[in-house]
């Protein structure tokens, strides 16, 4: 099966599947958020006393069919980090065309740590609730990144990007960009909701042993 007839399939999804996992998200979205409240004013307060700079990192990313959103991170990385961007790209290769840097000379110090319990992703979830994005879905991806998928891109998009996926569980930014276009083309052709529930239930020690989290 080509991309295209695979995506068209996709594309004719059942509606109520569709509102399942639209349901699922939102109410999932909902009840962590209440859970983990207390963690995310700890966390929040700790990356204001750190530099008393911005709590809320927001970022440009792509949704569903490549329309952009506004995507919600705790700050975990110094104020002029985006300007700082351009020269540390520079002296660092890219790996297969994306910036993966293991040890960030920009993360600060309450960083760090969020990032390793992916704490920082919390925000997130009022990005689920919007419709934003789902609790499942390939990763969220910059405009600028959009080259790199090639023919994928149409069919990883015809899903919401996910606050955890397939590539959460497999290794983050340890994947190489080739494994990580498999596991999302694999998600999008094939989700389910017991998929989903099978993802959740592994991205929890997949963040309790760190993999890939930088």
């Amino acid at each position: 099966m080509t991309l295209a007839s695979t995506s068209t399939a996709v594309a004719a999804a059942p509606s109520v599947r569709v509102a399942a996992k639209r349901s699922l998200d939102v109410a999932g979205a909902l009840v962590l958020l209440g859970l983990l409240l207390p963690v995310l004013a700890v966390a929040a307060a700790w990356v204001w006393s750190h530099d008393r700079g911005p709590i809320v990192f927001t970022q440009t990313r792509l949704g569903r069919e490549g329309r952009p959103f506004t995507c919600l991170k705790l700050r975990t990385m110094a104020v002029d980090a985006e300007e700082a961007l351009l020269a540390l790209a520079e002296r660092t290769r890219p790996v297969d065309g994306l910036f993966k840097l293991a040890d960030d000379p920009r993360l600060t110090g309450p960083g760090r740590s969020l990032r390793r319990m992916s704490i920082d992703e919390i925000p997130q979830l009022v990005n689920v609730i919007r419709g934003d994005m789902s609790l499942v879905g390939p990763r969220p991806i910059l405009p600028s990144e959009v080259g790199l998928y090639g023919e994928a891109f149409p069919l990883r998009q015809s899903v919401r990007p996910g606050l955890t996926g397939l590539w959460q569980v497999s290794g983050r930014s340890d994947l190489s960009l080739e494994d990580s276009v498999r596991l999302d083309v694999r998600y999008a052709t094939r989700w389910s909701l017991g998929m989903d529930v099978w993802v959740l239930a592994k991205t929890i020690p997949a963040v309790l042993t760190r993999r890939g989290a930088y």
